[in-house]
């Protein structure tokens, strides 16, 4: 809203892809009253892009924040800058073999400091006394970061606003869903601060009990339910691979692009894998040509 005009906004999100369109839409050089081709140049984009343009962010892509700590998943009563969370985000994402390349693999190791620097950062924001602006959805990932957030905003003074992604837009005569904000292009971001609004004292207080809660339930993965996130075992999302696995041998990578296809729940390729590569070690699904990239070997039921 015009009352915020040229207020800097510490924008939060939880997600590597998020962060990427977010810093890519606030990398605009915003020159007077014209966010228009001015901006364009400035942000060195080469071409008009594709969809819709809603405008930029003001601001610059040093005021994004990364907290890709993944509390839907495990143990949450482990601090975030725990041995536990950084090996827990390495394993997830080094699923697919990438392990094998060392450098891949030590990115992935760093992924978790990279997450603990950006939390630093946001609190010397919070004693700068800034302005902190949180784009989360109903996505685990997401809603559990927020939560997260909320534990330790609720010790600040400062201004938070919320911007909270539909579950679908209406734009013309289509109706867009989106699951989680990576899903967004970057030109689209804009088009949604109409959705933000301030986050009072008592929300704050409120999400951060829910937070403690969670906490104390602790079970291995969380679930978003009518809106309301819960703790469930980690079989939750099973039934899904085995609806999509049979007798007859699928490639892995397929059967993990099918089960996203269709049931799109906001849990990455990396949960199917592990879940898939337990089962093969319990004897229930049967590999029938290996690689050493797990997602390229073929697969069925026993």
């Amino acid at each position: 809203s015009s009352d915020l005009k040229g207020i800097i906004m510490i924008e939060v999100l939880f997600a590597e892809s998020e962060v990427a369109s977010m810093k890519d839409v606030k990398n605009a050089v915003l020159t007077g009253k014209t966010a228009g081709l001015v901006a364009v140049w400035s942000a060195r984009k080469k071409k008009a892009p594709k969809k819709e343009h809603t405008g930029w962010i003001e601001g610059t892509p040093e005021e994004v924040i990364c907290l890709g700590f993944l509390l839907d998943i495990g143990d949450i009563r482990e601090n975030v800058n725990s041995a536990y969370r950084k090996t827990l985000i390495h394993d997830l994402y080094t699923q697919e073999a990438w392990g094998k390349n060392p450098e891949v693999d030590a990115e992935f190791w760093n992924l978790a400091d990279i997450y603990v620097r950006e939390l630093q950062r946001l609190k010397n924001y919070l004693k700068k006394g800034e302005t902190i602006r949180i784009w989360y959805s109903d996505a685990p990932y997401s809603v559990c970061g927020f939560y997260h957030v909320c534990s330790i905003l609720s010790e600040a003074n400062n201004q938070i606003r919320v911007v909270k992604l539909p579950e679908h837009i209406v734009r013309g005569s289509e109706v867009i869903s989106y699951q989680h904000w990576g899903e967004v292009a970057a030109e689209e971001f804009a088009g949604f601060l109409p959705y933000e609004r301030e986050l009072s004292r008592e929300e704050v207080r409120m999400y951060r009990a829910l937070w403690m809660e969670l906490q104390e339930d602790n079970m291995p993965l969380r679930a978003v339910n009518n809106g309301k996130v819960m703790g469930v075992g980690e079989e939750f999302y099973d039934f899904l691979i085995w609806k999509e696995l049979s007798q007859k041998p699928i490639k892995e990578a397929r059967l993990i692009g099918n089960i996203l296809g269709k049931y799109p729940i906001s849990i990455g390729d990396w949960w199917y894998a592990k879940r898939i590569q337990q089962f093969i070690e319990q004897g229930n699904i049967k590999v029938m040509e290996d690689s050493e990239n797990s997602y390229a070997r073929r697969i069925c039921l026993v």
